[in-house]
């Protein structure tokens, strides 16, 4: 059949001749990434509502949208590689030098970056399981071999089990805090007996991509530990509590020679003007922001005590999401909350992560939540 007539016919289906591409054997097995899908209303239902992310569910600040249209206009130029001027407001806003700075594509994009730089085949990663299910993917991509270590009761990371698991291969350690998707935070005083263990050539990795909603006094402040160690780096976004999830621009703090490994491996102009301009802006208006985090915040308390009421049992949660160890019965309940309109985060066998939303939202979860355990 010519071109013409599979065309004609509906095939699109090149006739491509030889045999298949060869693919890194890295890449077999690797788990997709996968996003919160859309939520479709259910039948009789006024609004759907995606909770499976941990969006902000509120839209951008006043300003921020009105930069951001303004700077639409210049999407013909390449953006500032160096995203100079972010870079000199977040340097100013942490009180760190601009040369400590580095930025990329999300927080998910920093992350790669970071492996990039430290991890190849023959190299080992340290993180806890379950966490951000971003983390075996990089690692796999990169050819490193991950080291999952179990968390401890409470839903909490074991640091005392992750010292051990460090070897005289291994170059990269996460610690994320608030832990995604249990929500619970690492403490000071357990960072600072960890790094004591932890060999001053391996780099560790302080992910806070939920710092802002963390209201515990005890819990780590990455920035801090930074200033007294230079095998530590920050990971920070602005997809969370700054609401700039759909721009892509995360973050580094780290000492001279990993900022700028970073920037080595990082996609080319891969931080857009128009998201560049966004976070500066967004980060000029933090006190109206901050307000906002705060009401989630309440929000997260109330469901929190909702769901603790019914009798859930739920680890202490510190980011603007909760988690419901759900087990066996995972799919079960995110498909009872699909069909009423809610669209949750399903980790089948585990449980599910249910964000943090507007009240209409979580109304709707705490009574669905209640329903089930009725049930």
């Amino acid at each position: 059949m010519s071109a013409t007539e599979q065309s004609r016919s509906g095939d699109r289906t090149p006739a491509a001749e030889g045999g298949p591409v060869r693919i890194r054997k890295a890449l077999d097995g690797l788990p997709s990434y996968r996003p919160g899908r859309p939520a479709a209303p259910a039948p009789g239902a006024e609004q759907a509502f995606k909770i499976s992310s941990n969006e902000n569910p509120y839209p951008p600040l006043p300003g921020v949208l009105e930069a951001v249209t303004a700077t639409a206009g210049t999407m013909n130029r390449y953006p500032d590689m160096f995203a100079t001027g972010l870079v000199a407001a977040l340097a100013d806003r942490f009180d760190v030098p601009p040369a400590h700075v580095a930025t990329g594509t999300g927080s998910v994009g920093v992350l790669q970056q970071i492996v990039q730089a430290t991890a190849a085949e023959g190299d080992e990663v340290v993180y806890a399981w379950r966490s951000f299910e971003a983390y075996p993917i990089v690692v796999g991509i990169s050819g490193a071999t991950a080291v999952q270590v179990p968390l401890a009761p409470g839903a909490r990371h074991d640091l005392p089990a992750m010292a051990e698991a460090i070897t005289d291969r291994t170059r990269l350690v996460f610690v994320c805090t608030p832990n995604n998707p249990t929500g619970a935070v690492v403490r000071r005083d357990e960072l600072a007996a960890f790094l004591r263990r932890v060999p001053e050539d391996v780099l560790v990795v302080v992910d806070e991509a939920y710092r802002e909603f963390v209201r515990d006094p005890e819990a780590v402040e990455g920035i801090d530990f930074y200033r007294r160690h230079r095998n530590v780096c920050v990971l920070r976004t602005f997809s969370k509590a700054y609401g700039l999830a759909g721009l892509r621009v995360g973050f580094a703090i780290a000492h001279d020679e990993v900022a700028d490994a970073l920037r080595k491996t990082a996609v080319p102009f891969g931080v857009s003007g128009v998201a560049q301009r966004a976070a500066v802006e967004s980060l000029a208006r933090e006190a109206e922001l901050l307000e906002r985090v705060e009401a989630l915040v309440g929000e997260r308390a109330r469901v929190y005590d909702a769901l603790v009421a019914q009798g859930w049992e739920i680890p202490h949660t510190e980011a603007n999401f909760v988690w419901l160890a759900l087990g066996e019965r995972t799919l079960d309940f995110a498909g009872f909350c699909e069909t009423a309109g809610l669209v949750v985060r399903p980790f089948a066998g585990e449980g599910c992560r249910v964000t943090i939303a507007e009240p209409e939202a979580n109304d709707r979860l705490i009574r669905l939540a209640g329903e089930w355990r009725a049930g």
